[in-house]
């Protein structure tokens, strides 16, 4: 019983740890968005655009902490459908400003293609290159990656959807680093609509995995916190040269149209609900098509 009654209180302790550690990082993400603002502008929207994002991830995921089940027909749509905004997004948000930011470098209309082209492919073994070098694990795939057995399994599958966060990251910074701020605001929105349903389907797919309520939204909140990390990096980088900024954004879209193919869509399909995630992928593609031509 003495024992049974330390372990609850060293959980006990362990959260409150953990809740004031995320109210620093609150505090400390907010005053370098108020030390980047003055001097750089764009990183600092950027910066901004990734904490929305991960804002997003960690509110999709307190229904799980009232609710214990999500059927699988409603996780693979709501997979289906951060597909379609991400496939969007890769299309309106990145590859055709690509192209037009090559044209107005000078490019003619081939070298103007290969450029964003090269770029994609760039962004695509990027991302393979991640999926073979750090140790993760997928909800039903298993153990990916470099040996992780040294890794708690916890750890394994937040690595795994970092993985799958960061190329959002990467797109929101390179496109507030490089193209117009409506443009980069509805590629924003979007990724911030579908962080919603991709945080709740997280949270649960780690409840189902065993971890407790609490823990799984926990879990769930932190794997957002790649997002503004990217969005960081990728809107410095654009700020260093404008002459990246066709690369950059043919990187990013390469990175999500790799994710895209290589785990959302195939964990959509697995469980024989391919009409349910198509659809939510068609309304996420006309969603986010409507937002970056609209607002753009």
């Amino acid at each position: 019983m003495n024992t049974h009654i330390r372990s609850l209180a060293e959980a006990g302790t362990g959260k409150a740890l953990v809740l004031v550690a995320m109210g620093i990082a609150g505090l400390g993400a907010w005053w370098l968005w108020v030390g980047l603002h003055d001097d750089y502008p764009r990183v600092a929207d950027a910066w901004l655009g990734g904490l929305i994002a991960a804002g997003a991830t960690a509110a999709g995921t307190l229904p799980v902490l009232f609710s214990q089940r999500l059927s699988e027909r409603v996780q693979d749509t709501m997979f289906g459908f951060g597909a379609g905004v991400m496939l969007a997004a890769s299309a309106f948000s990145l590859v055709a400003p690509g192209i037009e930011a090559a044209r107005n470098l000078g490019a003619g209309p081939w070298s103007a293609g290969l450029t964003v082209g090269a770029g994609i492919l760039l962004g695509a073994a990027a991302l393979l290159w991640l999926e073979h070098t750090v140790p993760h694990e997928h909800f039903i795939k298993g153990r990916e990656g470099h040996d992780g057995r040294m890794l708690k399994r916890t750890w394994l599958f937040v690595f795994a959807v970092m993985l799958h966060n960061l190329p959002e990251g990467l797109a929101i910074g390179v496109a507030f680093g490089g193209t117009d701020t409506m443009r980069a605001g509805a590629l924003a929105t979007g990724i911030a609509i579908q962080d919603v349903p991709e945080g709740l389907v997280i949270a649960v797919a780690l409840l189902a995995a065993g971890y407790g309520r609490g823990f799984s939204v926990l879990l769930g909140m932190v794997s957002g916190l790649i997002e503004p990390i990217g969005a960081l990096a990728g809107a410095a980088v654009m700020a260093w040269s404008a002459v990246l900024l066709p690369w950059g954004l043919g990187f990013a879209a390469g990175a999500m149209l790799f994710v895209i193919s290589h785990e959302i869509i195939p964990e959509s399909h697995r469980k024989g609900h391919e009409v349910y995630a198509t659809g939510g992928l068609m309304i996420g593609f006309v969603l986010m098509m409507l937002l970056d031509t609209a607002l753009a």
